[in-house]
């Protein structure tokens, strides 16, 4: 093995497999010269690398998102997911303006080299969108408004990367950097983020070993998932849940699915009583759930700059699908606003260069398409309450 390879390494034996693990930076040049110096130098049977098969389509073809059902994603509820995703590839885009390098382009070359040299790669990471669930899921639902809005706010509202998420990257990866700021003082997020996807890699390398399929693995991986993997593939994962289980998405509760039904049980019960007191009482308090609640969705329209007849649209859907949880206000200002202003398909070729930066978010059909839903429907939410706590107040 050269001596010029200055990154972390370890070596372990699972039966007659021998699997090096290569801790990298993924903004670092060093650690993609590293992966080729190793490949080039030694037979590897199999390359694993730290991704994905969502990021690893991602990463070899970029334009994957201009192959995107933006109606579809609306139809199926995925828009806030598709709006989380594309903040994270903006945050992606930013590292490589800023460093000059590409974020996991040593994980890019590994696969390039391993396809070149015949070699199978193996994408040992859990799938993104299981891990961000994961994560949703296990804070309590009461964090989870605070965890959203910090999430896209620190990506999607920050032109400039920080110093921190530079040092952040150069232990983990993207996914790890953009949650730092919470992962650090929460154990309901560095458990899905960090510890269940060691555990997921780890016994990813073991069950690969233990095929008999390879002799020797070379595992390009983040030098902050080192330890952990390490640890857990010495421990031949005792203990450890399988990958089904860490592939699953916890059940949600219950409770917090009624209380959208109990808002509507409580508005509908407070329209009766102030029809039965009085009949203009019960047509003002009709009028201000109208005001209010249509009001502020059309005003998160109107921020997110939708067309004038989707903000009409939102003020005259959200106070209808509020007494109806089984349809958002943001589903259909965002399906209005798509029909109103379809996408181009250069919209959906320029969508991850246009979304690095702030104004960009609003310049693109696709992405403005995406922050109507999320700010009508939480302009609706607010409404909501704001309303319900009026209709009380009238009739106190």
């Amino acid at each position: 093995m050269s001596n010029d390879i200055q990154q972390p390494i370890e070596n372990i034996r699972i039966n007659d497999c021998e699997i090096t693990l290569l801790g990298t930076a993924h903004v670092s040049k060093a650690s993609a010269d590293a992966v080729k110096t190793l490949i080039t130098e030694n037979a590897y049977e199999a390359i694993a690398i730290e991704l994905c098969p969502s990021r690893y389509n991602a990463l070899i073809d970029p334009d994957s998102l201009a192959q995107m059902d933006l109606f579809n994603v609306i139809k199926s509820g995925k828009a806030s997911m598709v709006t989380a995703s594309l903040a994270l590839g903006a945050f992606q885009q930013k590292m490589a303006d800023e460093l000059g390098i590409e974020p996991g382009a040593e994980m890019k070359i590994a696969a390039e080299l391993a396809k070149q040299n015949h070699r199978p790669v193996l994408l040992i990471d859990r799938e993104v969108g299981t891990t961000l669930k994961r994560v949703y899921r296990n804070v309590p639902w009461w964090k989870r408004f605070e965890l959203v809005s910090g999430l896209l706010g620190s990506v999607m509202f920050s032109e400039k990367v920080s110093e921190a998420d530079i040092e952040k990257l150069k232990e983990g990866d993207v996914l790890d950097a953009t949650f730092s700021q919470f992962a650090e003082s929460s154990a309901e997020i560095y458990q899905p983020l960090v510890n269940e996807r060691d555990q997921y890699m780890a016994r990813r390398l073991f069950d690969e070993a233990q095929s008999g399929k390879h002799s020797s693995i070379l595992a390009v991986i983040g030098a902050g998932h080192l330890k952990g993997i390490k640890a857990y593939l010495n421990s031949s994962l005792k203990d450890s849940p399988s990958l089904e289980q860490l592939d699953s998405i916890p059940s949600a509760s219950t409770w917090p699915k009624l209380i959208p039904w109990l808002i509507v049980l409580l508005v509908m019960t407070g329209f009766a009583i102030a029809f039965n007191r009085a009949p203009e009482l019960g047509w003002q308090l009709v009028i201000e759930w109208v005001l209010i609640n249509g009001g502020l969705s059309a005003l998160g329209a109107l921020l997110a700059n939708g067309h004038p007849l989707t903000v009409i649209t939102a003020f005259l859907a959200a106070p209808l699908t509020s007494l109806n949880p089984t349809v958002g206000a943001g589903m259909v200002t965002a399906a209005t606003e798509a029909w109103l202003r379809k996408p181009t398909v250069g919209d959906f070729s320029s969508l991850k260069k246009d979304t690095v930066k702030l104004t960009g978010w609003w310049k693109n059909r696709v992405s403005r398409t995406l922050l109507v839903f999320l700010f009508s429907t939480l302009g609706s939410a607010a409404g909501t309450y704001i309303a319900g706590f009026r209709i009380i107040e009238q009739l106190s």
